[in-house]
């Protein structure tokens, strides 16, 4: 039986992404896969990618690790600012040779937010401020004409599992950000209601592959904290309840 480990939406979150190493660790994977946006956030970006670069994983390039190095300086938003000025030149380069898809054991597609845009949701849409779960056609409309067995996908932080057909799609959830608020295309929030790391196994067995989601504690006051001290209110609110703190 093989087993792989999937991450994704690390954003920083240096004791989050070590608890959930320690628990990869002790659940025996054969591989582990890391899905995107790395390092953006107002956490411990040069700590995290210098950790993330000593592993022998699968890695590709987030929306967030996109616009890291290919954005002039001057567009960066608050978190890619934040990370941009302390990441090392070594590992901006890293982030920019990561590939944005990426195919693994033959049969698995990795991907950020969709197969041809980085910044989109796969597995949900967001209408008039309601996020809803994509519909069957919706799917494999998004999925175009790729056939793996498995889909792995990032982005939107929700851990989900979603059978279409013959496809598993799997999104792990964030290890870093559990809870955030976005104004594209609608404003709305995505939260999973808990500061937990999460993260999700794959397991091959004579049946196919199985998915199970799950959720690792940690320190997460001390991210709160160190959000709050890098001026993020938004972010501690977010990482210290699992929700997203409302604009209101």
């Amino acid at each position: 039986m093989t087993r792989i480990a999937v991450i994704s939406d690390v954003h920083g979150n240096l004791p989050a992404l070590e608890a959930v190493t320690a628990d990869i660790t002790r659940r025996g994977v054969d591989r582990v896969v890391n899905l995107g946006d790395h390092a953006s956030g107002p956490l411990w970006p040069a700590e995290t990618v210098a950790l993330l670069i000593q592993q022998p994983w699968h890695q590709i390039a987030g929306n967030c690790d996109r616009q890291l190095v290919r954005q002039p300086p001057t567009e960066h938003g608050a978190s890619e600012r934040f990370a941009f000025e302390r990441l090392s030149d070594g590992q901006l380069q890293w982030l920019a040779a990561l590939p944005g898809t990426l195919r693994v054991v033959d049969e698995i597609l990795l991907f950020h937010g969709t197969p041809v845009d980085d910044e989109a949701y796969f597995l949900e849409v967001v209408e008039q401020r309601r996020v809803r779960l994509a519909t069957p056609d919706e799917l494999t409309q998004r999925l175009g004409g790729f056939t793996e067995p498995v889909v792995l996908c990032g982005h939107s932080h929700i851990p989900r599992v979603v059978q279409l057909g013959a496809t598993l799609i799997v999104n792990p959830g964030s290890v870093g950000l559990p809870a955030y608020d976005h104004d594209d295309p609608t404003p709305h929030v995505m939260e999973t209601g808990a500061p937990d790391a999460r993260y999700a196994l794959l397991d091959q067995g004579k049946d196919g592959w199985r998915a199970q989601l799950i959720a690792v504690p940690y320190d997460h006051r001390a991210a709160s904290k160190q959000a709050r001290r890098n001026g993020r209110t938004d972010w501690a609110f977010s990482l210290e309840t699992g929700h997203a703190k409302s604009k209101t």
